[in-house]
């Protein structure tokens, strides 16, 4: 079982917190700068576009507001996170190179989609309609 966090740690974790949420916001992060033309970044650049929308959408998607139940809550959170990383796994199925990753991408899609099937029913949601996953930019887990 894990220790306990002391209440004199909490201020330092909020902070770290903070200082990593406030850092993935970053027009930086979400936006890398212009590749020149025929570098190695261009060639990247459909996969650093979808997964720029993949995080904005997930981020946005995770601002929700409190209703009081606070399983419902988690749900609502969880779901655009589990997306996103669904959306992301599916831009490295369609642009990435190394076979291993791709396996790990593949099984990513695969086990958030039952964690958010798991999650919706819980709470007593319907289950969405069996699509395969996709992305703004159109790649799809099929790729």
């Amino acid at each position: 079982m894990p220790k306990p966090i002391r209440r004199a740690a909490l201020p330092a974790l909020f902070a770290v917190t903070a200082v990593v949420a406030v850092g993935l916001a970053s027009p930086t992060f979400a936006q890398p700068s212009a590749p020149a033309a025929g570098s190695v970044l261009a060639a990247e650049q459909p996969f650093l576009n979808g997964n720029n929308i993949a995080m904005a959408r997930m981020m946005a998607g995770m601002s929700v507001a409190p209703t009081g139940d606070i399983d419902k809550d988690f749900v609502d959170m969880m779901v655009p996170h589990h997306q996103g990383a669904i959306d992301m796994a599916a831009l490295e199925l369609s642009y990435g190179h190394d076979e291993r990753l791709k396996a790990l991408a593949q099984e990513i899609i695969v086990t958030q989609q039952q964690e958010i099937a798991a999650m919706r029913l819980a709470v007593g949601e319907p289950l969405p309609s069996s699509k395969s996953p996709t992305t703004e930019a159109g790649a799809t887990a099929s790729r």
